[in-house]
Order: C-alpha cells, then sequence, then structure tokens
C-alpha cells in the first residue's frame, strides 16, 4: 500500500482545504533543510529514502551532451525554484533536476492565489509568474551547497526574462543569469513558452529566439549544452522555425512541452478557491490534460530532426506507461512535476521499475535503444 495516495494525499488535498501553494513552500523548505542538514539523524534518513526510492541499473543510464543520467526521469522546473534543496533530488530517486525558473531580477511573481489543483482533471492551473530570489541569489545558495563536491545527478537551470525587462532587452537579461550561473549548471534551458510573464511567449519568434539564442552561444563557446523550452500550443509551422533555429544556433535539445494555455476537454468547470470559471482564470494547465500533445509534438520534433536532436519530454506523466510512451515517440529523457504531486514520492521507482520491465519484455538493452521506438517502425 502507498501511504501517500491512501493517506497523506486525500488529508493534503482535501482535509487540510490548505494552499496548494503553501503546501508547496513547505515542501521545499523542509527538503531544503534536510538537504542542508548533516547530522546522524539526516543523514540516516537521506539513505533510507535513497535506499527506498533510487532505482541503480545499467538499462536506465545514458550519455547525453557528454553528461551521465543514472536513469532517464528528471525533476522538472518550477519545483525548486530557487535551488534551495539541489542535493536532496537523488535521494528521491530522480536521475537529473532542474532547477529555476530563475529570472536576473528578483521577482515576487503574479498575485495570490496562483496556484490551483484540477482535482477531477488530474491537473494544476499555476500562473505563478516566476517567481525566484533571482540568479545571484541562486548562484550563492549552489556555491555553498556544492563548494567540497557536485551533485551526484546532472542539475539543470532553467532561464527566464525577468518580468521589468523590456522584450527587446530579453537577450541582455538572458545573458546576465547566464553568466552568473554557467559554473552551477550542467546544462541550461531557455525558458521562452511561459504564459504567465507578460509577452514571453512571443520570444518564441524566430527572430527573437534567434537573438537570445546568439547572445548565450557566443558567450558559452560550446561548454554547456543549452536547451529551449517550447509551448505545447505552437502551430507545427511555427515548431518548425524553431528546429530550424537549434541548428544554426547548435542548440543542444528541445524541453517539450511547458503548460498549455487551452482548456479543452476540462471536467473541471470552477475555480473552488475563486468561485470562477476555468476558462476565466489565467495560466497554464499541466498534468494529465497536456499528456497527449506533449506527445504529439515529441513525435514531430523527432520525426523532423531525424533523431538527431535530443528531446526531454514532459506533460502528464503519471505512470510507467506514461513514461514509455514519450520515450518510444523520441524523448531521451523525460520530466515530471504536477504527476509527482499527485502520485507521491514512489511514483519515480515506480516508472523506473516499469521502464525497466518494458525493455526487458522488448530485448532491449538500454533506455537509449527504447528512443523513438514507435517512430521507427
Amino acid at each position: 500500500m502507498d501511504i501517500y495516495q491512501s493517506v497523506i494525499r486525500p488529508i493534503l488535498f482535501s482535509g487540510l482545504n490548505s494552499d496548494p501553494e503553501w503546501l508547496q513552500q513547505q515542501t521545499i523548505s523542509n527538503l531544503s533543510r534536510l538537504d542542508r542538514t548533516n547530522n546522524l539523524a539526516a543523514q540516516g534518513l537521506k539513505s533510507q529514502l535513497q535506499k527506498s526510492l533510487r532505482v541503480s541499473s545499467d538499462l536506465l543510464t545514458q550519455q547525453l551532451w557528454g553528461i551521465s543520467f543514472p536513469n532517464p526521469v528528471g525533476l522538472a522546473a518550477g519545483f525548486d525554484k530557487d535551488g534551495v534543496a539541489a542535493g536532496i533530488w537523488a535521494n528521491l530517486g530522480f536521475g537529473f533536476a532542474e532547477l529555476g525558473t530563475v529570472t536576473l531580477h528578483a521577482q515576487p511573481g503574479n498575485p495570490q492565489p496562483r496556484l490551483f489543483r484540477l482535482l477531477q482533471d488530474k491537473a494544476a492551473l499555476n500562473r505563478m509568474g516566476f517567481n525566484n530570489r533571482g540568479a545571484a541569489v541562486m548562484t550563492e545558495a549552489l556555491a555553498n551547497r556544492f563548494k567540497l563536491a557536485k551533485s551526484s545527478i546532472p542539475i539543470g537551470i532553467n532561464l527566464g526574462k525577468s518580468k521589468v525587462t523590456p522584450l527587446e532587452d530579453a537577450p541582455a537579461d538572458y545573458l546576465g543569469s547566464f553568466r552568473l550561473l554557467q559554473d552551477w549548471g550542467d546544462y541550461f534551458v531557455v525558458n521562452v513558452s511561459s504564459p504567465n510573464t507578460p509577452g514571453l511567449r512571443s520570444l518564441q519568434d524566430a527572430s527573437s529566439l534567434s537573438a537570445i539564442l546568439d547572445v548565450l552561444q557566443q558567450e558559452n563557446q560550446g561548454r554547456k549544452p543549452i536547451l529551449v523550452k517550447i509551448a505545447p500550443d505552437l502551430e507545427w509551422e511555427a515548431i518548425a522555425d524553431i528546429l530550424s533555429i537549434t541548428k544554426t544556433q547548435q542548440i543542444a535539445g528541445i524541453i517539450a512541452t511547458n503548460t498549455t494555455i487551452s482548456r479543452e476537454n476540462l471536467q473541471t468547470q470552477v475555480i473552488a478557491a475563486t468561485g470562477k470559471s476555468v476558462s476565466e482564470e489565467a495560466g497554464g494547465i499541466s498534468g494529465l490534460p497536456v499528456r497527449e500533445r506533449s506527445t504529439e509534438v515529441i513525435r514531430f520534433i523527432y520525426t523532423q530532426t531525424q533523431g538527431q536532436l535530443p528531446i526531454i519530454g514532459v506533460g502528464g506523466i503519471f505512470t510507467a506507461a506514461d513514461a514509455w510512451e514519450k520515450v518510444t515517440a523520441g524523448a531521451s529523457l523525460i520530466q515530471v512535476y504536477t504527476g509527482w504531486i499527485y502520485e507521491g514520492p514512489f511514483m519515480v521507482r515506480r516508472i523506473l521499475d516499469g521502464l525497466q520491465q518494458k525493455l526487458v519484455e522488448q530485448n532491449l538493452t538500454s533506455i537509449s535503444q527504447a528512443i523513438g521506438l514507435t517512430v521507427n517502425k
């Protein structure tokens, strides 16, 4: 029996009737405290977590961009916005973790309430607005955490545009964050696809995106993999344009996808916390409603690039079957967030165990052999 699903989740989601953002803040605060504490009790708890939640298997390891990933399941950006718990994610079974979204300037984000659960849809609606303490504070946090030893799993850093920065100055804004953080991330993500910063998605336009990537790559000089995170709501032609830019700018990969602004086929009609129709509430939807579209985008990118551009698949992953669908559609790695909140900490292990079983059933010896399997048939 999974005690999280049978006991803890009903209390957190319904019994306490607590604000989802407050619960997330308490969770990240507790994980941060555990990460920083090294007394015997904390060491014992971290060891037990790792023993219970982590899966070590040669079937699941792979090399991407010269980086070793112990397994393909990562924590998506948005949970550890400031990198305050960067060292704990390996103990929770993840094969990598993406921090942020972080902006050059600290910002409070959008007015509260700004995070809502759509329980009937196994989804969340958020309009957080890149609330974070800024790139300089994250740099200090990571320097203090990893001054003696690097993280045992790869760490990605998701970069966004500061709300106060005009759209025409976006390249300099992203560059400022990258310069501060470039020594601390194993890979970096240019986030131009959140619906919660005014005008941000317009930066997915070919000329705007090229300008951002150009200044980053001039600074980067090939030292770190730089990826782009795109929206699920883009037309195929727009995605194809982005793929052309990734080739010109030698971008390392695509993260597909961010949250959706679509409200189609939702069972939830009214947000209880506000009393308003879900169609009236601003923000992006994550979780189950985005699963199918994100897989379609992954398959399109994999096909268009002949499998030559690594894809991190994210959107609606709750089970091993969901993860397998993303991988066989063309994703080299996958990320979870909303599903992890709904399913609990044992979800990562269940997915990894399920992926191993799928590989054995298919007579495959590595997860990399499963990438694009259904596309190549």
